[in-house]
């Protein structure tokens, strides 16, 4: 596959039938020299540009700030497949302090494998004043979890309604995050793709 420049990779990207929906640019880093079964990365990198994450709140009392679910509502959610659809409809949660506990026990199973249980890397906060939500929720606006499973990590980078330039700083910000972070840095790099959600994908690198 040849290496496009990153501006001429998003053209390409970009060029095809318009969807009607708002797609999901994703970076795919495969590795190399990295054994996945005695090494890993789990962490979050901060890009600068954002769309705006859809985030959830498992709090004490309700917020205009983000969609919330206080403890009263969480016996709502009765079986995995209810946790599930709510995962899927949520970018993010934040959790209250206290309610770790309980969060942990209810809806544990199925966030901690997608990625999007509340940890003290992000998501929980101690307050729940408008002033730490909304903190909270910029920081979570700002970073992008990635996770080692197998020797290809993808995760997403932005939308495709930020203009290329800021598409460009995003995913040359979570390269160098991710570059930094890997035990053999650049060498564990194989190469770098990124891809709309209904697209191919194009090689950056």
């Amino acid at each position: 596959m040849e290496i496009q420049k990153i501006e001429d990779a998003l053209k390409i990207l970009r060029s095809g039938k318009k969807k009607k929906f708002i797609q999901t640019l994703d970076l795919i880093i495969n590795l190399q020299n990295f054994d996945v079964r005695k090494e890993s990365v789990n962490t979050f990198v901060k890009v600068p540009n954002t769309s705006g994450k859809k985030i959830c709140g498992f709090l004490t009392k309700k917020t205009k700030i983000v969609d919330s679910i206080v403890k009263e509502e969480f016996d709502m959610f009765k079986n995995p497949r209810e946790i599930k659809r709510l995962a899927d409809k949520y970018d993010f949660f934040i959790a209250a302090a206290p309610l770790m506990s309980a969060v942990a026990t209810k809806f544990g199973r199925v966030l901690g494998p997608v990625g999007k249980m509340p940890s003290p890397q992000a998501g929980i906060i101690t307050s729940e004043s408008d002033e730490s939500i909304q903190a909270m929720v910029d920081k979570m606006n700002s970073l992008v979890r990635v996770r080692t499973k197998e020797s290809s990590i993808k995760f997403p980078i932005g939308k495709e309604d930020l203009s290329d330039k800021e598409l460009k700083e995003n995913i040359e910000a979570a390269v160098s995050s991710l570059e930094a972070i890997l035990p053999r840095k650049n060498d564990n790099i194989k190469n770098v793709l990124i891809k709309f959600t209904m697209t191919k994908p194009e090689r950056i690198r």
